[in-house]
């Protein structure tokens, strides 16, 4: 099968997001003059190392106008225990509900940035605002730099950050989602050529 995005794919849902998958979750959590918030994007990934950058990418809705508006945003790891949590946060509450206390997700205060973040989460990284990015349609990018990381302790083992201690749940297709179970480490090939 072939089809061209713009002429439609005939299918009874579109298969993109099934195609470029899994994908991590970013559980973006922001604070503004409406309260707090608490929603997953599942258009999120790490895009800079140094410094860290990350974005996430959806409708210019509560997290991003949020974040606009405070100019940071914290995005909080999602372990597979906390899969339902994450799913409830998804629901379309009207701005100003506290998804956190909604949805009885235990909150947390950043550090480096005022914002919340999830308490348990293996994970958070708080956000400074770097650009927000317009694309093709609805959408925006919002990237954001890493001024800030939270690990947490029994996810540390022998100096690294080890993702089996918590096996971190992925965004695939349509309803579907996944979970990291099965860690595989190979090393980067020796340069048979070097200069």
């Amino acid at each position: 099968m072939f089809y061209r995005p713009a002429d439609g794919h005939g299918l009874p849902h579109s298969p993109f997001a099934a195609i470029v998958s899994p994908r991590p979750i970013g559980w973006i959590s922001t604070r503004s003059s409406t309260g707090d918030n608490l929603a997953p994007y599942s258009f999120f990934n790490a895009v800079g190392y140094t410094p860290p950058q990350v974005m996430f990418a959806g409708d210019f809705r509560d997290s991003m106008a949020n974040a606009m508006e405070s100019g940071v945003f914290a995005v909080n790891v999602v372990a597979a225990e906390a899969l339902e949590k994450m799913n409830a946060t998804s629901a379309r509450f009207a701005r100003g509900t506290d998804e956190f206390a909604k949805t009885g997700v235990a909150k947390a205060e950043c550090v480096a940035i005022d914002c919340p973040r999830v308490a348990d989460a293996p994970a958070t990284l708080e956000c400074r605002v770097v650009k927000l990015v317009e694309i093709l349609g609805p959408e925006r990018i919002l990237v954001g730099e890493v001024v800030g990381v939270h690990l947490r302790d029994d996810c540390l083992v022998g100096g690294r950050f080890d993702v089996t201690r918590y096996s971190p749940a992925a965004r695939l297709g349509y309803h579907d989602y996944t979970i990291v179970r099965d860690v595989i480490e190979l090393r980067r090939p020796k340069d048979p050529n070097p200069v």
